[in-house]
């Protein structure tokens, strides 16, 4: 996603800085809470958790990538076979087809290793923008664009750092707030702040650092 620069006022960066450094105190060890070793897992649990929690997936995984440690694996396991395997994630059929043909490309297009690219890793079955965020910030350090989830988006709007509601203008909107080198780790952030404070339906406004800030706070 090219990102034009876009003029901000002194008062919203002042905050969007005061809000990212808040958060980074709060929480300097963020990280993805799926489990996983290398991208290529990471792509097949980030697949799985669609409509999934994170700790289902997880459960699921332990076995699977003992199974299926390679993009060979997946493309050659028979799709009823690996359709039971991940079951328990839900949607599993439309979840099975997108596996296998994401890793058959990747061992007919990539040698079997996952690709580092936007355009490649969105070309593959499954992977959307989203995705492709979640394994190029986290697998390869490559800072690309900001992960917008459910609790980015929700915690992005509730404090005032975007007015818009499509994920992509929410992302663009975040990435001419946030300094490159912030951007895999304000998601991780905002994630672990939207699961622990700043839920969906009754924020605790009481316990959260950013209280003062927050246009939407009920303190």
């Amino acid at each position: 996603m090219a990102v034009t620069k876009k003029p901000v006022t002194r008062k919203l960066q002042a905050h969007a800085d005061e809000v990212r450094a808040r958060l980074a105190a709060e929480y300097p060890d963020a990280s993805s809470a799926l489990r996983h070793r290398n991208a290529l897992e990471l792509l097949v649990a980030t697949i799985l958790s669609a409509q999934c929690t994170d700790v289902r997936v997880n459960e699921v995984t332990k076995s699977l990538f003992r199974k299926h440690p390679s993009a060979k694996d997946y493309a050659e396991v028979p799709l009823e076979e690996l359709e039971e395997d991940i079951r328990p994630t839900g949607f599993y059929r439309n979840k099975a087809k997108s596996i296998k043909a994401a890793c058959r490309k990747i061992v007919e297009r990539h040698g079997g290793d996952v690709p580092r690219t936007m355009d490649e890793l969105t070309a593959l079955d499954g992977v959307g923008r989203k995705t492709a965020n979640v394994i190029l910030g986290n697998a390869f350090g490559v800072s690309d664009g900001i992960v917008v989830d459910t609790h980015v988006r929700r915690l992005s709007q509730r404090l005032g750092l975007t007015a818009q509601d499509d994920p992509d203008k929410i992302e663009r909107d975040l990435m001419n707030l946030i300094p490159r080198d912030g951007w895999t780790m304000i998601a991780h952030r905002l994630i672990h702040h939207g699961r622990r404070v700043c839920v969906a339906r009754k924020p605790n406004c009481g316990d959260c650092v950013l209280s003062d800030l927050c246009p939407s706070s009920s303190v």
